[in-house]
């Protein structure tokens, strides 16, 4: 997959925004709260359909302004594609090759965007709801219906834990048994996934840190983990409904679901030693930046294509050592790559290649010549 040009009206600060990406590296540069980040959340709200920072949809829209529209045009197995999304307060309209469409996977297949954002520096240190948000992008990008399954799932859980507040104890059998079954889809795919990308990881973390103890990963839901490593989907979603069922009483007197895909966590050690707890600070930077790495690698591997990397400012975070093994990554990879940096110190700029640079003012974008 290959970004070509987008477009953006009234996107945050992007009043208007019309420009072309490089075929490899394009590199925006620029201080802080002018547009450079807001540009990547477009990209990565057009192919994924999924807001990059936002929590609600309408956030998209530039203060003052109805609507927002953006759009996209990619190269997709050799043919040029093109994505168009308007959005204003009340609806969202996807279109695609001119077409409405309800959803991007249908149509395009798959779109794989991988965001390295400064948050996911610290992912390691986080709650574990930044963890499970780790599992779940890099899920989205390998299985295309994951997305809407996993909102099938939040839709689920939603109306569960109405039904335990309002104590509408008659009705929850069969919101039990949809629950168990997305949640059960949830926890196979996340499993899948988890498989393929552990030794990736280790392998990254490995290399940037050879004299560290080795990384583990592990994945932890509320239950019987030896269970759960090997058990069907079937056996899953009947495990699942068995422990709604046990921990109804409880459930009701919180008003809330407490068990599922939900509440579990990913588990990071180093050797026997927690790392949320142990991991140093180059530590903690060295698993995000081999996790997303790895996840480059295996989508190009399973899924037979590149991903679009987007880099927001991440070098500012990283410290020389591995910012300059991320430099090299994205020198060696196959990947398009989009990077925002605040000064030009932080890109190896000889090793880029034939990168295109814009300078970023005030959500207008200026074509400027690489930094010599």
């Amino acid at each position: 997959m290959r970004l070509l040009h987008i477009g953006c009206r009234h996107f945050r600060n992007l009043s208007e925004v019309q420009l072309a990406f490089a075929p490899k590296v394009t590199v925006f540069i620029g201080n802080n709260g002018q547009g450079k980040t807001n540009l990547l959340e477009a990209v990565f709200f057009l192919t994924t359909q999924k807001p990059l920072r936002a929590q609600r949809l309408r956030e998209f829209i530039e203060k003052g302004a109805t609507s927002t529209h953006v759009e996209l045009e990619l190269e997709i197995g050799g043919a040029k594609r093109h994505v168009s999304v308007k959005l204003d307060a009340c609806a969202k309209q996807l279109s695609v090759d001119g077409k409405r469409s309800s959803r991007l996977a249908e149509v395009l297949g798959p779109t794989p965007t991988v965001a390295f954002t400064p948050e996911d520096v610290w992912v390691i240190k986080g709650a574990p709801s930044a963890r499970r948000l780790l599992l779940d992008n890099a899920a989205a990008n390998r299985f295309p219906a994951f997305s809407a399954e996993a909102r099938s799932f939040q839709r689920t859980l939603k109306s569960r834990n109405r039904l335990l507040k309002e104590r509408l104890l008659s009705q929850l059998e069969v919101w039990n048994e949809s629950l168990a079954r997305w949640g059960a889809r949830i926890w196979v795919r996340r499993r899948r996934l988890l498989e393929e990308m552990q030794p990736r990881v280790q392998a990254v973390f490995s290399k940037i840190g050879p004299d560290w103890s080795p990384l583990h990963l592990r994945y932890v839901p509320l239950g019987n983990a030896e269970f759960f490593k090997n058990a069907s989907e079937e056996m899953l979603t009947k495990a699942l409904l068995e422990q709604l069922g046990a921990r109804q009483r409880q459930d009701v007197e919180r008003g809330y679901t407490s068990v599922g895909p939900h509440s579990d966590e990913l588990g990071v050690a180093l050797g026997e030693l927690e790392a949320r707890t142990f991991a140093s600070q180059g530590q903690t930077r060295a698993f995000a930046l081999a996790w997303k790495v790895a996840e480059v690698a295996n989508l190009e591997s399973m899924l037979g294509m590149s991903p679009v990397l987007l880099l927001d400012d991440v070098s500012s975070e990283l410290d020389p050592e591995r910012n300059a093994f991320l430099m090299h990554f994205v020198a060696q990879s196959q990947t398009q790559v989009l990077l925002t940096t605040t000064s030009a110190n932080l890109v190896q700029t000889a090793a880029l290649g034939n990168s295109l640079w814009y300078q970023v003012c005030a959500g207008n974008f200026k074509p400027m010549a690489a930094p010599g």
